[in-house]
């Protein structure tokens, strides 16, 4: 998966949007204001997803693609480096993990509002 077709899939969340908070490299998706995905735009790609903590130990022992996330949580992020042992139908279904916990953690108001 390049930029272009992991900035779309990211993008094709309902309600998602994006910005630049850090610098022109770093673009943060958020979903009602709320971040669940942060993508580096250098070689090679890396995606910063939340996720539940169980689960992201699970996973940083089965991939060696996916640590502990960088310059964030590290109980409730994992870095996905992606070209590695992740694959595209790993990837999305980790970008699912994160849109659907961060849409859990709002305000029913915002929920509706999607």
């Amino acid at each position: 998966m390049n930029f272009i077709e992991l900035d779309t899939y990211l993008l094709s969340k309902k309600g998602a949007s994006f910005d630049y908070p850090f610098d022109a490299k770093v673009r943060v998706y958020r979903v009602a204001g709320k971040m669940f995905a942060l993508c580096v735009d250098e070689l090679p790609l890396a995606l910063n997803l939340k996720c539940d903590p169980l689960y992201a130990l699970e996973l940083r022992s089965l991939y060696h693609a996916i640590k502990a996330g960088y310059h964030m949580s590290k109980k409730h992020w994992n870095t996905v480096t992606l070209g590695a042992d992740a694959d595209d139908a790993l990837v999305k279904e980790l970008i699912e993990h994160s849109y659907s916990l961060v849409v859990a953690g709002l305000t029913k108001k915002q929920r509706e509002a999607l």
